[in-house]
């Protein structure tokens, strides 16, 4: 067995991040949590997690998981490797590994979080391209979901620049094949092909879950310094970003909007309650 192995399985069991991290910190490495057996486990696992743990099903068919990964040249990382990024180190609830294609070193670098609604307004689509591509020539990466929307036209902001880098942390898999949506699926390839990074918690092959993008959003305010709002309806799925990255004491800016447009309620309120006005560029840098 190879150590590949040992953390593909890991990634694939069936049992919340937080038993993942008691795991992790009590032995360290995935090869060590394989070997357990069900005394050993019994000191700190209920039951039902254990049989999730020794299942032998688990342990099998890696092959195709292995093959993707070799061939992307993915690197899969657990929150006890050295190339884990200190910024996610930091944040609550930290993934216990993660996927990433393309170029790990963006995730260490100056990163800037682009937030906003699934179904932006014409406005706030060039809004979220302009921002993307402000910061893109900074030499800031911009990081983002790649849903539809305000996502979308942030990473296409930073592609725009040219040698402008962005990082898209998904709700799925890193196998392109089963992203969503879909539709962006020229946007992943373009992030790849421009040296940027696609980063997920979950296994390759692993489809989209409703729970999926609440618990992605920690990510993607983890890998950022900070934090811009650009639409956001008043109960948007967006702000559960904000609360991430207020929970990790990062700075929140919120584009304002005009008073009487349903997407402009959430980032209205969010100034109201303390975020900080965005207007340009040069607000992130005061």
């Amino acid at each position: 067995m190879e150590e590949l192995h040992y953390k593909i399985w890991f990634s694939k069991l069936d049992i919340t991040n937080k038993k993942k991290l008691e795991l992790l910190e009590k032995y360290k490495k995935c090869e060590n949590i394989w070997k357990l057996n069900k005394l050993e486990l019994k000191e700190n696992f209920e039951e039902k997690i254990i049989t999730k743990i020794l299942e032998n099903t688990t342990k099998t068919n890696l092959e195709k998981e292995v093959n993707y990964i070799l061939k992307h040249n993915i690197k899969l990382i657990t929150k006890y490797d050295k190339e884990f990024p200190q910024k996610l180190l930091n944040i609550p609830d930290c993934p216990s590994q993660i996927y990433i294609r393309g170029d790990i070193n963006k995730l260490y670098e100056d990163n800037i979080g682009i937030v906003g609604s699934r179904k932006a307004s014409d406005y706030g689509k060039i809004i979220a391209r302009q921002i993307g591509n402000d910061f893109a020539k900074h030499g800031i990466n911009v990081v983002s979901g790649l849903a539809i929307g305000i996502d979308k036209f942030s990473h296409l902001g930073a592609l725009d620049c040219n040698g402008g880098k962005t990082i898209a942390v998904l709700g799925n898999g890193v196998c392109e094949k089963n992203l969503y949506p879909f539709e962006n699926l020229r946007i992943y390839e373009r992030i790849l092909e421009e040296g940027g990074a696609i980063v997920s918690e979950y296994p390759p092959f692993e489809k989209c879950k409703s729970y999926y993008f609440p618990a992605r959003n920690r990510i993607i305010s983890g890998l950022s310094n900070k934090i811009i709002v650009v639409e956001a309806k008043e109960k948007s799925g967006s702000l559960i970003t904000v609360e991430f990255a207020l929970e990790q004491g990062k700075d929140v800016f919120a584009v304002p909007g005009d008073i009487t447009k349903k997407n402009s309620k959430g980032t209205n309120k969010l100034i109201q309650d303390g975020a900080l006005p965005f207007l340009t560029i040069n607000d992130c840098f005061i």
